[in-house]
């Protein structure tokens, strides 16, 4: 991984155990957009509704989204000796082969006791076998594995007939898959690969909301990143994700900075994307391709000067490139701050704001 000196967050707080959403804000009597938004700015910490977010921006801002898909990645497989072993897909790799995480029985966390050559059984009469540990071929112990996949599978296809969307331990139960996509993503046809998880930052969107900012002068630009599976559990850093900067966000988000305005990234992948597009002189040509960007103290942002995010738990590597957008200080006074108030954690939660 490029550019990081440092594999922990400063920001460090404690999680409130009642402080998960698990469920999406529909089912608990909201609208998408009705989650509360807290406003990180040099000034100071405010509270808001997301709906509220045109408000909080200004003329000449750009607001870049991920517009990616989200896949049903969870599968039910099996080990040849027949114990049940979820599986998270999380990427194809441009060869045809997956990458995969293999789940403990519970769904508790990544199985670490696997070896090269193990068979999974999946639906649909299908078998993976275990090629290398990924993204290391020689890690001990890895969380993902480079999978061989039979002839004639295509990802997306199969994950639409036979996945669920992940989830995690937090969660009381699966939604439709539907559930899991934003107002802008993609549809398949546009996007044959789609994600492992959702883009969640971007959640809370609603079309009122980016009519609003548009009426204000807020232009909407799109980006793909390919989120792969998480790392809820050991909070590894991000892996080698696929994306693509077309050429007219690359002028839109150069245009922007020339101005005087802000770039405001929805989500992690947003950054990680742009960041990677971007040359040292700050133009953002067409890009597309694999990154393995990761911000923090040693790479700081070159073209995102705001970013909307979900909250993460504390040690999640995401923090790193929040505080690499932010800066520490405002980061945990952001935690401490949405600890305080009650703020809902996790993909189906509030929203921050954070304006340096």
């Amino acid at each position: 991984m490029s550019g990081l000196l440092s594999p922990h967050p400063v920001t460090r707080f404690t999680l409130p155990e009642s402080s998960a959403a698990t469920e999406p804000a529909e089912y608990r009597g909201l609208e998408r957009d009705e989650v509360r938004l807290l406003a990180a700015r040099a000034t100071g910490i405010s509270h808001h509704r997301f709906r509220e977010l045109p408000d909080l921006l200004a003329p000449g801002d750009l607001l870049v989204v991920n517009t990616a898909p989200t896949l049903p990645a969870a599968l039910d497989a099996s080990l040849t000796n027949g114990e049940r072993r979820p599986l998270h897909v999380s990427t194809p790799l441009d060869n045809g082969d997956w990458v995969v995480e293999v789940r403990l029985a519970d769904n508790s966390g990544p199985e670490r006791g696997l070896l090269v050559g193990a068979r999974l059984h999946i639906p649909g009469g299908r078998t993976l076998r275990l090629l290398a540990a990924y993204p290391d071929p020689s890690a001990r112990g890895s969380r993902l594995w480079r999978v061989a996949v039979p002839a004639c599978t295509n990802h997306a296809q199969y994950l639409r007939r036979y996945g669920r969307p992940i989830t995690y331990g937090y969660q009381q139960r699966s939604f439709p898959v539907a559930d899991y996509q934003t107002v802008y993503s993609l549809d398949a046809e546009s996007d044959p690969v789609g994600g492992a998880e959702m883009a969640s930052a971007g959640r809370p969107f609603s079309t009122q909301v980016l009519i609003r900012a548009m009426s204000r002068g807020i232009a909407v630009a799109p980006i793909v990143l390919h989120a792969g599976v998480a790392s809820p559990e050991s909070h590894e850093l991000p892996m080698p994700e696929h994306f693509a900067v077309p050429e007219v966000t690359g002028r839109l988000v150069e245009a922007t900075r020339r101005a005087g305005s802000r770039v405001v990234a929805v989500g992690t992948t947003v950054v990680r994307a742009l960041e990677t597009a971007a040359d040292p002189n700050g133009r953002v040509p067409a890009t597309q391709g694999w990154t393995d960007l990761v911000l923090g103290a040693g790479r700081r942002p070159r073209i995102v000067s705001g970013l909307i995010s979900g909250l993460h738990e504390p040690e999640a590597s995401h923090l790193l490139l929040l505080e690499a957008v932010a800066g520490p200080r405002l980061v945990a006074e952001a935690y401490d701050a949405a600890i305080a108030e009650g703020y809902r954690w996790h993909e189906f939660g509030d929203s921050m704001l954070f304006l340096p």
